[in-house]
């Protein structure tokens, strides 16, 4: 029904703007082809990236103005390379907690001065790690815009990085996620996935650190993943917004120009390989009412080819309210409240993988059925018709998802790290219109995997499905309140 009601929106919308722009009376008095449809939705999406400058400063800095006037603000996007894939040796979460410390004191500031400043001009200001970067983002508004330099400068260059606001934050983390484990555990769901399924790949570590890891980490850690790995040669500055380019291009250069290169240089990255066969992680949750599972293989990376095929085929997978996923574990069968797929894509091939949660009881035919799903999407062409549903939900949501001035910010600093072109973003939706079933059967055969090669993850009660996993492979077992995210095999 969902499903339903926005596709009727959203052809509604591409037919009145076919009207608007003056079809003639003979077309208004049929009702509108397919090829109509397509024609209206081809020219309401087309996505073009705004003018923008960039240039690189002496010491390596990449900046790019995206100047934007409809609103006052200006928002701002720092991406510095390494991120999590820099944490030391057996010390994952060092990334996350230096990210969490850039704006807990810095410069002048310490940390309630720096969030004071903040609030004080309703502005936002926000850190954080993941795989392959430390990402900085916020808004201000324009008027604000020195304070912004200022403070982004502050944060990236002369974090205070305490020795109590370490302790705070390492102390929240470790709690935030003894709590998960407590009350959420699907939220831990796909670290679990990821440590059973990469192992000693940096993909596989916790970017947040485990409860393990966190606790053996020293601020001393902090202090020289900050000298060693944050430096103007791996950083992308990129602002959206209202302002003029002359004055932010000089204030950029002023407050960042003496930016230092890292003291290490970056972290190289192997490409993970697939696995072969079924292996199933079974954590042990006791007395729990449901069951939470992951089914993955290492996908594709950042730049895979046929993005747009794999798109329209995920999306019709596990991507959206009436996927073949959902229809079958929630719709038809009732098994869950949901079931989702998606594709984690970085310099290299991150991971595919399947979510899920049910009642206890019915874990093992919830997870049957979604091998079962799997298999199918092999062994059945995609239909036409199916393929255009997709094709309009695609080209529906990608235009949203670059309206505004942050979106463009996180865009940018988004084609900076992944080495990507302009194009990745303009030739987006021509390329989906050309996606036809033979693509879609490609992709299939080639990123989703086969049920039969799988990692399979469960957090329940072992004592109540232990046998449910056994049918499905070999299995390891470890407790839910284990301090790491993986058997101690595996554990770096």
């Amino acid at each position: 029904m969902r499903r339903q009601s926005m596709v009727a929106s959203f052809l509604h919308t591409a037919l009145m703007s076919a009207i608007a722009l003056g079809l003639s009376a003979a077309a208004h008095a049929t009702s509108p082809t397919k090829q109509d449809i397509r024609r209206e939705v081809e020219q309401r999406v087309g996505v073009r990236v705004p003018a923008h400058e960039r240039f690189t400063l002496p010491n390596g800095l990449t900046v790019i103005l995206v100047q934007r006037k409809e609103v006052p603000l200006i928002a701002f996007s720092a991406v510095v390379r390494g991120g999590a894939l820099a944490d030391p040796a057996g010390s994952p979460g060092v990334a996350s907690l230096v990210a969490g410390l850039l704006d807990k004191g810095a410069g002048k500031r310490d940390a309630f001065a720096f969030a004071d400043a903040v609030a004080n001009v309703g502005g936002s200001f926000d850190a954080g790690a993941g795989n392959e970067s430390i990402e900085v983002g916020g808004e201000f508004m324009s008027r604000d815009r020195e304070l912004m330099i200022e403070l982004l400068a502050d944060a990236l260059l002369r974090p205070r990085l305490d020795a109590g606001e370490f302790d705070k934050l390492r102390a929240r983390q470790i709690e935030l996620i003894k709590a998960a484990k407590d009350s959420d555990p699907s939220s831990l769901l796909s670290t679990y996935g990821r440590a059973f399924l990469f192992g000693n790949h940096p993909y596989g570590r916790p970017v947040d650190g485990s409860e393990r890891s966190l606790a053996a980490i020293k601020h001393e850690a902090v202090v020289s993943f900050h000298r060693d790995q944050m430096g103007a040669e791996r950083s992308t500055l990129v602002f959206a917004g209202d302002f003029d380019s002359a004055w932010l291009r000089k204030a950029v250069t002023t407050a960042f120009g003496h930016w230092e290169h890292a003291g290490k240089p970056l972290p190289t990255l192997a490409a993970p390989a697939r696995i072969k066969g079924r292996r199933v992680l079974l954590v042990d949750a006791p007395g729990a009412v449901q069951t939470y599972f992951w089914i993955g293989n290492v996908g594709v990376a950042r730049k895979y080819v046929g993005r747009p095929a794999l798109d329209l085929v995920n999306t019709l997978y596990g991507g959206r309210f009436t996927s073949i996923l959902n229809s079958e574990l929630r719709v038809k069968s009732g098994l869950s409240y949901g079931a989702s797929s998606a594709f984690a894509r970085g310099s290299v091939a991150g991971e595919f993988a399947i979510r899920s949660f049910v009642l206890t009881e019915n874990t093992g035919k919830a997870v049957d059925l979604a091998l079962t799903t799997l298999d199918e999407l092999h062994e059945r062409p995609v239909a036409p018709d199916m393929l255009e549903s997709a094709r309009a939900y695609v080209l529906g949501q990608y235009p949203l998802r670059l309206e505004t001035a942050a979106h463009w910010a996180a865009t940018f600093g988004d084609l900076e790290l992944y080495h990507l072109p302009l194009s990745y973003i303009e030739g987006y939706g021509p390329a989906l219109q050309a996606v036809d079933a033979t693509a879609a059967n490609a992709v299939i055969a080639d990123a989703f995997p086969k049920p039969e090669d799988v990692a399979i993850v469960m957090i329940g009660d072992a004592a109540r499905i232990r046998a449910d996993a056994v049918k499905l492979g070999p299995v390891t077992e470890m407790p839910l309140t284990a301090p790491d995210f993986a058997p101690a095999s595996i554990v770096q």
